[in-house]
C-alpha cells in the first residue's frame, strides 16, 4: 500500500534529473493459491474471478553482493529498497533491512559492520549486523561501487565510484567523518571515466574495475591522501586501460585463483590474467543477460547476481550455474494488452529493465525485451507505464524522461516518435496525438508540450481514442477531457474520493477501471452515474508496489491496469512480483 507524502517540486526535479542520468518466471497457480486470490474479490462482484497468472522473482532485483563473517550472502537491492541476508545454500531469506536505493556494499575488515552505497540519494551508510545505522555520509548522487584497500591493517582505506548520475572516484574516511577526497572529481556534464563500476584491489595495490560505457577493464592508481585530483585520468596515468572489447562490463573481483573475474551485462563471465603482458581474457561462463555483481565465499566459490531478472546463482568449477534464488519479474508496473492469435490477449508488462510479454490465458511468458539503462537511439527505454497504441505500445519512463511509441514486432521506436519530457508518468494516443501526464508539465501534448490540464499530481491516463480520462493522484479525482478537433475542452470530474489512483483503463461497456494504490484495490467507475456515487470495488487486498523515496515521484513504481479484447482485466502486483487477471464467470 502506498502512502501520500508532502511533495517538494524542487526535490522531484532534482531526483528526476538524476534519475534520467541513471539510465539497473511465470507459472499458473494451483487451486490453493487460486482460492486465496479469490478472497480478494469483493462479494458485490461475485461474477469476477481474480487469479494470479504469472509470478516473478523472489527478490525485487539483485545488485551488489558480499559475504559476511557468518558466510551468509548480503544482497543490495536497488529496486527492492532493502539489504537482504540470504543462506547461500538454499536461498532462504534470513533478514531484510529496509533502505532507500542500495546498489553495492562491502564489509568492514573487522566483520562487525558493513557499508552500502545509496545511488539515488548519494549517501554512503555504515550498518551493524542487525541493520542499525552507525553513521551516514553524503558523497554525491550516483555513488555506486565500494571497496576497501587492506594492505595496511593500521591504515584502512575506503573507496567509492560514481555511476550513471555522476562519474568519478573518491576516497572516504572509514569512520565517515572527514570530507571525501576526490581522486577523479565529477563536474556536472563531464564524464572523465565512463562509469567505473564494481571494482577490487589487486595484489599490486592498484584498483581494477570495468568501465561500463567504454567496454574497458582498467587499473587505477588511487594515490595518497593529499594528492591533487586528476582532471585527465586517462592522460596523466591515473587510469590505464588493460583490456578493451567488452560490451557493458559491470563488475570485476579477484578470485582465489589470482585471476580477475569480470562480468559483462550481456551475460558473459570472463577470467582476466592481469599479470600477462598484455593482459588476456578467457570466457568462463555464459549466463542470462542482466548481470550485476559477484562475490566469492570463504571457500572461493563464485556467486553472481542479476539486476534485470533478480536471481542469485552459484557458479560451479565447470562454469555451470546452480540457482540459489530464482529470477523473473522484479517489479511489474505498467500493463497493456494487444490482440493475439486465436483471440488470445497478448499482455505486456513494463518491468524496469525489461518489457515482458505474457499469454493472457495461461500466464506463460513469451518474449522478453531489453530496456536500455543507458539510452540508445531507436531502442526501448526502461519501461514504467505501458499503453496499447494500435499494433504498438506507448512506453513512458520517468527514469529516462522519455515517452516513445515502440513496436514489439521490430523492437524499435516507431516513426521516430520519441519525446523527451520532464517527469512523465503515463501517456496515451488521443485523436492521433500522444498526450502525456507529466509531474512537472501537467497533462500536455507530447509534440509541443501544449497544456491540456493541470492536475495537482499527475497520474494514470485512459482513452477510447477520442476522449481522455486523467487521474489526479493527490486529490483522488478522475477527469474527463473532451476535444473539439485538436482543442481540449474544460475538464469535467467523473469520479472522486479515490485513494491514490494510478493505473486507469477504459472498458468498452462504458466504464473505467482504476488501481487505488492507497487501499490496494481495483475499482470500477460507472460513467453513466454521477461522480461520488459511481465507484465500486472489483478486487481488494492486491499486493501492489510500496511507497517510494520521500520527496521523489509520488507514484514511484507505477501500478498498472489494462483491459484486453477478451474483456479480461490485467493488473500488475509489484509488491509480490505478480500479474493478476480478473475475468468474469461464464
Amino acid at each position: 500500500m502506498k502512502t501520500i507524502e508532502q511533495l517538494s517540486v524542487k526535490s522531484v526535479l532534482k531526483l528526476a534529473f538524476l534519475a534520467m542520468l541513471f539510465l539497473t518466471a511465470s507459472c499458473s497457480q494451483d487451486m490453493t493459491e487460486l482460492e486465496a486470490n479469490q478472497k480478494g474479490v469483493n462479494s458485490k462482484n461475485s461474477k469476477a474471478v481474480l487469479k494470479t497468472i504469472a509470478r516473478g522473482a523472489e527478490l525485487h532485483g539483485t545488485n551488489g553482493i558480499y559475504f559476511g563473517p557468518d558466510d551468509n550472502l548480503y544482497i543490495a537491492s536497488f529496486y527492492g529498497q532493502e539489504i537482504i541476508v540470504m543462506n547461500k545454500k538454499n536461498g532462504k531469506i534470513l533478514k531484510q533491512f529496509p533502505v532507500n536505493s542500495a546498489d553495492d556494499l562491502v564489509f568492514h575488515p573487522d566483520g562487525q559492520s558493513f557499508y552500502f552505497t545509496d545511488i539515488l540519494t548519494g549517501f554512503v551508510t555504515r550498518m551493524d549486523l542487525e541493520g542499525n545505522e552507525i553513521k551516514t555520509q553524503y558523497v554525491a548522487p550516483g555513488v555506486n561501487p565500494i571497496t576497501f584497500l587492506e594492505d595496511d591493517p593500521e591504515n584502512l582505506r575506503l573507496f567509492v565510484g560514481l555511476d550513471f548520475e555522476g562519474d568519478g572516484l573518491y576516497e572516504l574516511d572509514p569512520d565517515l567523518e572527514d570530507d571525501p577526497r576526490a581522486i577523479v572529481p565529477y563536474a556536472e556534464g563531464t564524464y572523465p571515466i565512463g562509469f567505473l563500476n564494481a571494482f577490487d584491489f589487486g595484489p599490486d595495490g592498484f584498483l581494477y574495475g570495468p568501465v561500463f560505457t567504454l567496454g574497458y577493464v582498467v587499473k587505477v592508481d588511487v594515490g595518497e591522501p593529499g594528492d591533487l585530483p586528476s582532471l585527465n585520468p586517462y592522460g596523466d596515468g591515473t587510469i590505464e586501460v588493460i583490456l578493451d572489447g567488452f560490451t557493458n562490463p559491470v563488475a570485476a573481483k579477484f578470485g582465489p585463483d589470482g585471476l580477475l573475474t569480470v562480468l559483462d551485462q550481456t551475460g558473459k563471465v570472463w577470467k582476466v590474467d592481469t599479470e600477462a603482458e598484455p593482459a588476456t581474457r578467457t570466457l568462463f561462463a555464459n549466463l542470462q543477460p542482466g548481470l550485476d555483481n559477484l562475490a566469492f565465499d570463504k571457500d572461493g566459490t563464485l556467486y553472481v547476481s542479476n539486476a534485470d531478472f533478480g536471481w542469485i546463482v552459484q557458479i560451479l568449477p565447470s562454469g555451470q550455474a546452480r540457482t540459489i534464488s530464482g529470477g523473473g519479474m522484479i517489479g511489474p508496473q505498467g500493463v497493456a494488452v494487444l490482440p493475439g492469435s486465436k483471440k488470445k490477449d497478448r499482455v505486456f508488462v513494463g518491468d524496469l529493465f525489461r518489457m515482458r510479454e505474457f499469454d493472457g490465458l495461461t500466464g506463460k511468458e513469451g518474449e522478453v525485451y531489453k530496456g536500455y539503462l543507458v539510452g540508445e537511439p531507436g531502442k526501448l527505454t526502461m519501461p514504467f507505464s505501458v499503453q496499447a497504441d494500435g499494433e504498438n505500445l506507448i512506453v513512458t519512463s520517468w527514469f529516462s524522461g522519455l515517452v516513445q511509441s515502440w513496436s514489439p514486432e521490430t523492437d524499435e521506436v516507431v516513426n521516430d516518435e520519441q519525446f523527451q519530457m520532464a517527469v512523465p508518468i503515463d501517456a496515451v494516443r488521443v485523436n492521433g496525438e500522444i498526450v502525456v501526464s507529466d509531474l512537472i508539465l501537467g497533462i500536455v501534448k507530447a509534440g509541443d508540450n501544449s497544456e491540456i490540464a493541470t492536475p495537482v499530481v499527475a497520474s494514470g491516463l485512459a482513452t477510447d481514442g477520442v476522449t481522455l480520462w486523467a487521474a489526479d493522484w493527490a486529490t483522488g479525482q478522475i477527469w474527463r477531457i473532451d476535444f473539439d478537433g485538436n482543442t481540449a475542452q474544460t475538464p469535467v470530474e467523473v469520479a472522486s474520493g479515490l485513494s491514490l489512483p494510478e493505473g486507469l483503463a477504459f472498458e468498452k461497456e462504458g466504464s473505467l477501471v482504476v488501481v487505488e494504490t492507497g487501499e490496494s484495490r481495483l475499482s470500477r467507475i460507472d460513467l453513466s452515474k454521477n461522480s461520488g456515487e459511481n465507484v465500486t470495488t472489483i478486487a481488494e487486498n492486491l499486493e501492489l508496489s510500496g511507497p517510494g523515496l520521500e520527496g521523489s515521484v509520488p507514484t514511484w513504481w507505477f501500478d498498472g491496469v489494462a483491459v484486453g479484447p477478451s474483456g479480461d482485466i490485467y493488473v500488475s502486483g509489484g509488491g509480490a512480483n505478480v500479474l493478476y487477471r480478473v475475468s468474469h464467470k461464464k
